[in-house]
C-alpha cells in the first residue's frame, strides 16, 4: 500500500492552524493520526482519523491516547474495550502516543469504566 504523505502533510498544517480541543479522560474521539511511517498506526479516510481512547490529560494542548483497532487478532497488547461507535474495539496498546489536542477531530463516545479501569492496569503493567 502506498501512502500519501503530501496530502497529510497538507492536512497536518490545517490543523496546526486550529484552536485547541476540551478533553475528558476516558472519552473515545476520532484523532487525526495521519499517515505515519512503517509499523505506526495510520488514520483512515480524508481526515487520516482513528478512535483512540484519552488516557491521561497533559493540560490544554496535549494528551495521551491509545488508539483504537477493530482487529481481532489476539495479542497481550490488544485489550478489548467493548462497542465503540456500533463495532467491537480493541486498545492497541504498542501504539500508546501524546498528541496534541488540535488533532482531536470529533468526540464519539465515553468509554465504560470498567474497560477503561482495566485499559489502566494493561498499560501500567507496561510501564
Amino acid at each position: 500500500m502506498e501512502k500519501n504523505f503530501d496530502a497529510w502533510n497538507e492536512l497536518k498544517k490545517k490543523t496546526d492552524a486550529e484552536q485547541p480541543r476540551l478533553y475528558t479522560v476516558r472519552e473515545v474521539w476520532w484523532c487525526r493520526l495521519g499517515v505515519n511511517v512503517g509499523t505506526e498506526q495510520d488514520g483512515r479516510g480524508e481526515w487520516y482519523v482513528r478512535p483512540c481512547v484519552i488516557l491521561r490529560g497533559f493540560g490544554p494542548d496535549a494528551c495521551l491516547v491509545v488508539p483504537l483497532t477493530t482487529s481481532t487478532r489476539d495479542h497481550p497488547l490488544r485489550i478489548s474495550v467493548g462497542s465503540v461507535d456500533g463495532r467491537e474495539a480493541r486498545a492497541n496498546l504498542s501504539q500508546l502516543r501524546v498528541v496534541d489536542t488540535r488533532r482531536l477531530e470529533r468526540k464519539v463516545c465515553f468509554l465504560d469504566k470498567e474497560m477503561f479501569a482495566n485499559m489502566r492496569k494493561a498499560v501500567r503493567g507496561l510501564l
